[in-house]
């Protein structure tokens, strides 16, 4: 049977290419999703041997969308897609159990590499994501944990997507007064004072698209 994947992007001509890439090296694309919600969902439902994601999407991005998937399906390999090496977010995603980390810039020739690497338990890393983590261990490692948590970074992401506290809610089923103090924690633990600064930041760490 071939190796079973799932493909996560908000971009349906980025999806298409790599979809078209996977199929002729004979792997099988069983889902496909526009947002990490979807792509939480999807994965559950069709439980894929590879779970790859881009890491900016919209609702939940590909690194909290894997760490969910992980908890959920402990056999799955997740693979993130991403623009840039973010010290912080390759360092959590390894804690998290992420085996793969491909840069889109090498994605048409490392991507399958990757999938025959974490098929084998192995973890494979592009050149710029290697650097980021070798540079991170030659400093302090605390020094590039996310601020924030899992939660509080979805939060965070609706925020700076555009929702409102109520929207907030209703996304995530949780109250207003909860989402409410989300934000209040994230705007004193990030010392950002305005939602322009939350956008910022979230355009910073790659959460969402400027």
């Amino acid at each position: 049977m071939p190796i079973q994947i799932l493909l996560a992007d908000d971009h349906q001509i980025v999806k298409d290419g790599i979809k078209s890439i996977l199929e002729k090296e004979g792997y099988r694309v069983v889902a496909e999703a526009s947002n990490g919600q979807e792509a939480v969902r999807l994965a559950v439902k069709t439980r894929p041997d590879v779970a790859i994601l881009d890491i900016t999407m919209p609702l939940l991005n590909g690194l909290d969308a894997a760490r969910e998937i992980l908890q959920q399906l402990p056999a799955t390999k997740a693979i993130l897609l991403t623009m840039h090496a973010d010290k912080a977010y390759v360092l959590e995603g390894l804690r998290a159990g992420i085996k793969g980390f491909v840069t889109k810039v090498h994605a048409a020739g490392d991507l399958v590499l990757a999938i025959r690497e974490v098929m084998k338990g192995s973890t494979h890393l592009s050149p710029e994501v290697s650097q980021a983590v070798i540079e991170a261990y030659q400093n302090d490692e605390d020094l590039f944990r996310d601020p924030l948590t899992p939660r509080e970074r979805q939060v965070l992401q609706l925020i700076a997507e555009g929702y409102s506290s109520k929207e907030v809610a209703s996304v995530l089923n949780i109250s207003v007064n909860t989402a409410e103090t989300h934000r209040n924690r994230i705007l004193e633990k990030l010392n950002i004072h305005e939602t322009a600064g939350l956008v910022r930041y979230a355009i910073r760490r790659g959460l969402i698209r400027p």
